[in-house]
């Protein structure tokens, strides 16, 4: 599949703003997070500001984005409406609880809940964004258990390691969310070795002769479809060399997931300011892998289109 860069970047904005929206809303609602003004308003600003860049990039892979209200409309069958449904939805309980936990410094109660709120509808919308790929059974890389888990997962990841480094700037006590962003990086990091070696060992059953229903024999097309690269072949019929995916792979690892681990593990060892340093190059750099990740996900993916092309 063709990765395009303002999907790459939505979803990987996204899963950031939206993990991070959930760990606060749970944790300030249930006052773990105190109501600190200032701490309250970057925190959210953050969050709500990756959701809200990630959602205006995705308008940039449209052919029409002027048109893009009309996939509202479609939320009974489309996983597509449904996030944009619920990506929506979300901002409602998060600006009540916006509101209580920075503007009036409060938590518990009506705040809580609306902390609640907040991080069911993130997670849901993370939860409509996987499904988008994961039900797509075309392409199998996607169709498959690891999809939708992955999303949470890279989600939760990312968000806490953005929230631990946002603690640390603030000279907040985060041992809990600073062991549970390494835990969350490490459990990406196996999750995402288990997504390739399924990809890898893949065996995608259709081809041309089960297309076109004939049994025996090899069938091939005595003339190509087009003379030309057309649509179809751009978006779909995308390609990446082997020795580029097994490079990508590499930088992925690194950036996303060891290095991060690594500067983590740091700053539990160290005191501040050293902490909030590395915490702070942690986010930076696992935001960076993920861009990578996400362009890989895109890049290595196979559609069964091809197959009409002779690929």
């Amino acid at each position: 599949m063709h990765p395009g860069l303002s999907v790459v970047f939505f979803t990987t904005a996204t899963g950031a703003g939206y993990g991070l929206l959930a760990l606060l809303g749970v944790l300030g609602g249930f006052g773990f997070i105190p109501a600190d003004f200032w701490f309250g308003l970057v925190g959210m600003g953050l969050a709500l500001g990756l959701i809200g860049a990630g959602l205006l990039s995705s308008t940039g892979h449209l052919g029409r984005p002027e048109r893009a209200w009309r996939a509202f409309s479609q939320w009974r069958s489309s996983w597509l409406s449904r996030e944009g449904v619920s990506s929506v939805a979300t901002f409602i309980p998060a600006g009540l609880f916006g509101i209580g936990w920075v503007l009036l410094g409060k938590s518990g109660g009506w705040v809580a809940i609306a902390g609640l709120l907040a991080a069911a509808g993130a997670t849901a919308t993370v939860c409509t964004t996987g499904m988008i790929y994961a039900s797509l059974k075309p392409i199998a890389q996607w169709h498959s258990r690891y999809t939708l888990p992955a999303y949470l997962i890279f989600s939760a990841m990312t968000g806490a390691v953005l929230l631990n480094a946002l603690l640390q700037g603030f000279a907040v006590d985060s041992t809990a969310v600073l062991m549970f962003s390494l835990l969350a990086t490490l459990a990406g990091w196996g999750w995402k070795l288990a997504t390739w070696r399924y990809d890898d060992r893949l065996e995608i059953p259709t081809n041309a002769n089960t297309a076109t229903g004939l049994a025996g024999g090899t069938v091939r097309s005595i003339e190509w479809p087009h003379t030309e690269e057309n649509y179809l072949l751009k978006e779909m019929g995308f390609r990446i060399a082997r020795k580029h995916s097994a490079k990508l792979r590499r930088i992925t690892q690194g950036l996303a997931f060891a290095v991060p681990a690594v500067l983590l593990a740091i700053a539990f060892a160290s005191v501040w300011p050293f902490a909030a340093i590395a915490s702070a190059l942690a986010a930076i750099i696992q935001l960076v892998g993920m861009l990578v990740e996400r362009w890989l996900f895109f890049a290595e993916a196979k559609h069964t289109v091809t197959l009409y092309y002779g690929r």
